[in-house]
């Protein structure tokens, strides 16, 4: 084909990324596109913006990071801001193609707006690339994969399924076709964060970038962290307790395949053991929320999820003072202040606040499913319906709800109450 534009989505990087390979593959001319939607900052049903801060930084942080890679090969990132639809008809009309070439994302917003692109006549390639493992190489039809997670990971090992390995950055970057839409442009705000924040991406070695995070996976694994991931992975503060990768896993400036082939070389390196296969066992389960969303679509959306229960209750009130995090329960107020502050918060914490949320003040699910959206750096959409589902005992689970007593968690993993010392009060 003449020409074509690569529209980039959660896939803000170079390397192993098989649908920006087949795109330069097959035009001569390719324009590359990232559109910043103009619903990110519109309001939620619930009253906030949608994309906050923090959230937007990181992700101009990659896209900053993306412009320089592609500088580097005299090629140009084009960015607009508005509605993607009508921006991408915008190009393709104006540099006269036809194909759109993107990755496959299985959520309501991002399918519809594919079939959009088609109804308005455009050959529209997805390009399923977000998982570690390939949809085509489990050992059952998504329309048959286990409910649970136990058996969808035992199925996967005893079939001997393993990641196919990552792709190399395309050796040939076609030709820009000239356009009328600027290239980018570094964001102007910047933001302070607080001492004590576990992923500080304000630093260098932190930020969205796709050279930022092959660094910390280099780092990561020529390191002992994880040789002892399993005893530290559920601490509450710090930038080691834990991998690190889910901020740049979430926004695409790192692949899946690329971590879980670092992992391998470490394997080989220093051997196996039971922190280095726990790595391994969280890659599947963010595989299989997304494979979730594959097999049951929107239900993953609705209030009742993959269940029969009645709509949720929900309490305004308690949900502005949870999201403040004024809630009078200090272990929650801490985690709720630090995400608030710092756009990230350990994955314990998610699951207490988020519990203390459903069970504790007897809110929507689909509320604070939303306040994560907008304040998470590391916000998947997968992982963030799967996990609100799973504590409301309305998704892939087969106990009716998922209920952390917060005193019981505070005493197990803040003994010394050194956490709420940190982030409990107002700075």
């Amino acid at each position: 084909m003449q020409s074509a534009v690569y529209w980039f989505r959660n896939d803000l990087r170079l390397a192993d990324n098989p649908a920006l390979t087949d795109a330069c593959g097959q035009s001569q001319r390719l324009a590359l596109l990232y559109v910043v939607p103009a619903s990110e900052r519109q309001a939620t049903r619930w009253g906030f913006e949608r994309t906050a801060l923090h959230r937007r930084l990181f992700r101009d942080q990659a896209l900053t990071g993306l412009a320089q890679a592609l500088a580097a090969q005299d090629r140009e990132l084009l960015i607009a801001a508005g509605n993607p639809v009508e921006t991408v008809l915008r190009l393709t009309r104006e540099i006269g193609a036809t194909d759109v070439f993107c990755e496959a994302i299985a959520a309501p917003e991002e399918l519809a707006q594919c079939a959009a692109l088609r109804a308005a006549g455009l050959q529209v390639h997805e390009r399923w690339q977000s998982s570690l493992v390939d949809p085509a190489d489990l050992p059952f039809a998504i329309e048959r994969m286990p409910r649970v997670f136990t058996a969808f990971r035992e199925s996967l090992e005893s079939a001997g399924v393993a990641p196919r390995p990552p792709c190399a950055v395309p050796s040939r970057l076609p030709e820009s076709p000239a356009s009328s839409l600027a290239g980018f442009r570094t964001p102007d705000a910047t933001i302070a964060l607080p001492r004590g924040a576990s992923f500080p991406f304000t630093e260098a070695r932190f930020d969205g970038s796709e050279a930022a995070a092959l660094a910390h996976v280099e780092r990561y694994f020529h390191s002992l962290a994880p040789r002892q991931y399993k005893q530290t992975r559920n601490a509450l503060s710090g930038v080691d307790y834990s991998t690190k990768f889910s901020p740049w896993l979430a926004i695409g400036a790192l692949s899946a395949r690329t971590v879980y082939d670092a992992l391998l070389d470490h394997e080989s390196r220093i051997g196996r053991n039971d922190s280095t296969y726990w790595i391994w066992f969280e890659l599947l389960w963010r595989d299989f929320f997304r494979f979730s969303s594959l097999q049951h679509g929107v239900r993953l959306f609705l209030a009742a999820g993959l269940s029969r229960l009645p709509p949720p209750g929900h309490d305004a009130d308690a949900f502005h003072r949870w999201c403040a995090g004024e809630t009078g329960h200090t272990f929650v107020d801490a985690g709720m202040r630090e995400l608030q502050e710092t756009g990230y918060l350990s994955n314990r914490l998610r699951q207490v606040v988020a519990s203390y949320l459903i069970h504790e003040l007897g809110c929507d699910w689909r509320a604070g499913a939303a306040w994560f959206e907008s304040r998470l750096i590391d916000f998947d959409v997968y992982s963030n319906q799967g996990n609100w589902l799973y504590l409301a005992g309305r998704g892939a689970d087969p106990r009716q709800g998922r209920r952390f007593n917060p005193d019981k968690q505070a005493a197990s993993y803040d003994p010394d109450g050194q956490y709420r010392a940190l982030w409990g009060a107002p700075r």
